[in-house]
């Protein structure tokens, strides 16, 4: 049974620097939170979202009663971060399509959309950003911070940008930077995007448009590469759509180049247009370099090691086998570099046929190994406070 929450927002007159050497100012960030925060204000947990994903990590909208948040099966009143014991933030990220500022929103200086123009952002820039709204919200310190894939490179980042302020991260079927093949792939789905007749190169809110088939497209590989070859073929194998399979009246269309004859084509193009309607092409464009980018590695010569020596935090990391966009051996990277500087960390690699999309799933060993490590969080300020 899912909770009714209240989605908010905060304004901040900036200016927020980023790491392009470009800054930001007069912006919003959309936000949620779920529970209470205790007396001493000990029980904080960020949530940080993954691509397509937003502030609105659980619960439902009084109003939209089919609207569950994006991790509802694992934050909630009993649930594996439970919100009877801990105080839950997820913030929607600058430059998404959900609440924050982002391209479609107006430029101050300009009065039109920001389109293009809206300054490129990093896992570092919206890290500052978060921390920029905990400071709002009188939270000088997580009880953790935590996050899948594009949400665990967040959560790596703050234990590495505010070490003094992170007890613990938890970070799910993420990776300390992406492989060339990821970024290959999240160029041709940002080429899908940008050469739609549609694009206008950027700046198509004016013209009234949306790059529909690029979005679409762009969803349909994201789709494919999330999910493993077992799953896809248990779902649907290589059946035909049950319109064309069997009928001799059929055999035309059956051959056909252009119509949708396999299941797994149907399931394609109708999540690619479920897409389109509601996400942003700017922001997609802005939120997959922004994954390219992280390496917290660079800036030490590629030594994720010496990168790592400024985490003070404990950590729980989890990986899946099925994985091949965020592999175990990513994550196992990380549990590496961690343990030659001597921190704490946890790590389970969870046999799984899922595929990347096995972090939302409920599993019952990864939600078991979730709730585990959150008790024994919630252990340490709840035996503080007797």
């Amino acid at each position: 049974m899912s909770f009714v929450v209240t989605p908010q927002s905060m304004q901040f007159e900036g200016p927020l620097a980023l790491r392009s050497g470009a800054s930001i100012s007069h912006y919003t960030l959309a936000y949620e939170t779920y529970g209470r925060l205790n007396a001493d204000r000990s029980n904080a947990v960020l949530v940080c979202h993954a691509l397509n994903a937003s502030h609105h990590v659980a619960g439902v909208y009084a109003d939209q009663p089919k609207s569950e948040g994006w991790w509802d099966n694992m934050i909630g009143p009993g649930k594996p971060v439970d919100t009877d014991r801990f105080f839950v933030i997820g913030i929607n990220n600058l430059g998404s399509c959900f609440g924050s500022t982002g391209p479609m929103h107006d430029n101050p200086a300009t009065g039109r959309a920001y389109g293009a123009d809206f300054p490129v952002v990093t896992v570092e820039d919206w890290v500052a950003a978060q921390a920029a709204l905990l400071d709002a919200l009188g939270i000088e310190r997580l009880a953790a911070v935590m996050g899948g894939s594009l949400g665990g490179m967040q959560a790596l980042s703050w234990t590495l940008q505010y070490p003094h302020r992170v007890q613990h991260a938890v970070v799910v079927a993420s990776a300390p930077s992406l492989t060339a093949q990821n970024i290959a792939f999240n160029e041709v789905a940002r080429r899908a995007i940008v050469t739609d007749p549609d694009f206008n190169g950027g700046h198509f809110y004016e013209q009234g448009v949306i790059p529909r088939r690029g979005l679409r497209i762009a969803r349909m590989i994201g789709h494919i590469t999330y999910q493993s070859d077992d799953v896809m073929n248990e779902k649907f194998g290589r059946a035909l759509r049950s319109a064309v399979e069997g009928s001799a009246a059929n055999t035309e269309f059956l051959y056909s180049t252009q119509e949708v004859e396999f299941q797994i084509e149907s399931y394609l193009r109708y999540n690619g247009d479920k897409f389109s309607e509601y996400f942003d092409a700017n922001t997609y464009l802005l939120i997959t370099r922004a994954l390219d980018y992280f390496d917290p590695a660079r800036d030490f010569g590629g030594d994720l090691r010496a990168a790592l020596a400024q985490a003070s935090a404990k950590f729980l990391l989890v990986s899946f086998s099925t994985d091949w966009r965020f592999s175990p051996a990513r994550s196992r990277e990380i549990v590496k570099a961690l343990l030659d500087n001597r921190r704490n960390v946890s790590y389970a690699e969870i046999d799984a046929p899922h595929g990347h999309d096995a972090f939302l799933l409920d599993d019952a060993r990864y939600m078991s190994v979730v709730r585990s490590y959150f008790e024994r969080i919630a252990a340490t300020f709840e035996g503080a406070a007797q």
